[in-house]
């Protein structure tokens, strides 16, 4: 089981973040994602997985604000391992590009060391 039952209603620290951008903006973000991350047919680490492919297709992983970190912290807290996210990562290349994915890598390797 992981340790959140909902990877935006229950992690304090995520809304915390979010609010720091903007108040109003955290508020919209943790009402409105958390409801989607609450609807039941498809698992948390699924959707944490889903949310960083998303993030390669939208080349989300660098500069202020940037949603990537925190999507690979969300994923690992829902049950992911490194491999698992590496071998997402090789996927996308095929669907996104290798290039987008090759950004992703380098920001995730950062992340571990």
């Amino acid at each position: 089981m992981s340790p959140y039952a909902n990877a935006v209603l229950d992690d304090q620290a995520l809304q915390d973040g979010l609010n720091s951008i903007n108040p109003k903006f955290g508020d919209f973000c943790t009402r409105v994602a958390g409801e989607a991350w609450g609807l039941p047919l498809i698992d948390q680490k699924t959707k944490a997985l889903i949310t960083i492919a998303v993030d390669v297709v939208n080349q989300d992983q660098t500069g202020p604000g940037n949603p990537f970190k925190a999507h690979v912290t969300m994923a690992m807290q829902q049950g992911a391992t490194r491999e698992e996210i590496e071998e997402l990562l090789l996927f996308m290349c095929v669907y996104a590009g290798f290039n987008k994915a090759a950004g992703c890598f380098g920001t995730l390797k950062e992340m571990f060391e």
